[in-house]
């Protein structure tokens, strides 16, 4: 009797009226009867009813154990699901926040390369605007062009011609004779009869 009473109580501890009612209250009528039959005086029907009791117990406690780890794991079990869905939600929202960050670059990439060809169009046009009247400026000055109705420039000057020899002391000395009157006047020698006439009179 005294064991079967430790077993019922080791029973209950284990939480046997919550996870098997049903062996638990086998297990709590026969000590009942066992404690009646010892009232009696029937010891043999007392300690039969006790080792009932003591069975019954045990098996409730084994399966009250076996429920409480079993609830535990199944905790557990929700407890990873639950953890498991949070880790997604936060990937999930991770994968929204690149994907968002990563369109945001590509957009400013995008104005910069933009603005990058803007400025080189307008680059070309200021060349292209220097090619129809704003040429650069080059090492070698210009050569001046007249301008149409002006006088075109002078020509070139040819060498002045050598001048004629100074007649002698001689030649002026002695005049020519003059010729008769009424012949007109007296041409002079032409400067290859003079110059005979130098040489003449040097000799």
């Amino acid at each position: 009797m005294n064991q079967a009473q430790s077993q019922l109580q080791a029973a209950r501890d284990a939480g046997a009226s919550d996870y098997d009612p049903v062996d638990f209250g086998f297990a709590q009528d026969k000590f009942q009867q066992a404690q009646a039959a010892m009232a009696d005086r029937k010891y043999a029907l007392a300690s039969d009813l006790a080792d009932e009791s003591r069975a019954d117990s045990t098996l409730a406690r084994t399966k009250a154990q076996l429920a409480a780890v079993r609830a535990q794991i199944q905790s557990k079990t929700d407890a990873n699901s639950q953890l498991h869905a949070q880790n997604a939600e936060a990937q999930s929202e991770n994968d929204q926040h690149y994907q968002q960050q990563k369109a945001q670059l590509a957009a400013q990439q995008a104005a910069v390369q933009q603005a990058a060809n803007g400025d080189n169009g307008d680059n070309g046009d200021n060349g292209d605007n220097g090619d129809n009247g704003n040429p650069a400026p080059s090492s070698t000055s210009p050569v001046p062009v007249p301008a149409q109705g002006a006088s075109s420039p002078l020509p070139a000057q040819s060498p002045m011609q050598q001048d004629m020899p100074a007649p002698s002391s001689s030649v002026l000395g002695n005049p020519q004779p003059q010729q008769q009157q009424g012949q007109g006047f007296q041409t002079l020698p032409d400067s290859g009869q003079q110059n005979q006439q130098n040489q003449g009179g040097q000799l």
